[in-house]
């Protein structure tokens, strides 16, 4: 298939736009919902339309390593539950700014294996952890694992991503995401068995949903769903070094809905770390990519 950028870069903003608006929704789940009932339906209602999609074309789910992809998808799950019990607290610019940090744990974590890496991507990792920094704005007065939660996302996320490559090869898109999301099925199940009647998104345990939570879910099951079809269009109509840029659009989708639907707002100072966390990632990408050419 010939390189189409254009339309890789329009597949995948549409997929980042449709993220940075459906994620906007989970704060409302942290007034009257959990976070493992929230994972446990949505996987429960993703399966559901997806074996529906799968008898009506015929489509078999084929596993190539049922090791490389419990591993892959026990990492991405994780880096996943953190995500989202921060968004039940934090703004959802804020949250997705420490998950993309994951270039920049990718590029530390292979250096411990040889990895020599120069001063250009050095310089890039520097850059992106002060856009973080920037980002949250954490008053050490007030620090708190909840805060720091989404950085600690992007490091599982980013040896997910090394997962991937090293495990996966072989494995299909719908098989990868549905794997990820069965895990993060499980991990609500085990929340619902184990959380008793706390008070708090991340306390509670089962809590039967009302409509609006069922709202929420379906608009994150269908959304997200929607998100990795155009995601994995984009990828396929460009190079993976081009392509990953237009993720970084996330941080600015994000930004901007969580502006228009809740009033928030992350000042100069925040907006300067989106776009020194953007920029830092893009060149921790394009150089790696350079450096295995």
């Amino acid at each position: 298939m010939s390189d189409k950028p254009l339309a890789a870069a329009l597949s995948i903003l549409a997929a980042m736009a449709i993220i940075g608006f459906i994620d906007q929704f989970v704060r409302l789940l942290a007034e009257q919902s959990s976070l493992w009932t929230f994972h446990l339906l949505r996987s429960l209602l993703m399966w559901t339309i997806v074996l529906a999609w799968a008898v009506a074309v015929r489509r078999r789910l084929r596993v190539v390593s049922w090791r490389g992809l419990a591993g892959r998808s026990l990492t991405i799950s994780v880096a996943m539950i953190l995500y989202f019990g921060a968004l039940g607290f934090l703004p959802v610019a804020q949250v997705a700014a420490g998950l993309f940090t994951a270039p920049l744990w990718i590029l530390l974590m292979s250096t411990a294996f040889g990895q020599r890496i120069g001063p250009v991507r050095i310089a890039a990792v520097a850059v992106g952890f002060l856009g973080v920094m920037l980002v949250l704005a954490p008053d050490p007065s007030r620090l708190s694992p909840l805060v720091l939660a989404p950085v600690l996302a992007g490091a599982f996320y980013g040896v997910g991503a090394l997962a991937t490559r090293a495990w996966c090869a072989g494995e299909g898109t719908l098989e990868l995401s549905m794997g990820v999301f069965t895990c993060m099925g499980l991990w609500g199940l085990l929340g619902v068995l184990v959380m008793g009647t706390g008070d708090g998104f991340l306390t509670r345990g089962w809590v039967v949903p009302d409509a609006t939570v069922w709202g929420v879910i379906a608009i994150q099951a269908v959304g997200s769903l929607v998100a990795v079809l155009l995601l994995t269009r984009g990828y396929q109509l460009a190079e993976a070094s081009v392509a990953s840029i237009f993720e970084y659009s996330v941080l600015g989708f994000s930004a901007v809905f969580g502006w228009f639907l809740w009033g928030e707002s992350l000042g100069p100072t925040g907006l300067l770390g989106l776009v020194l966390i953007a920029t830092a990632g893009s060149v921790v990408v394009l150089r790696s990519e350079r450096a295995v050419a």
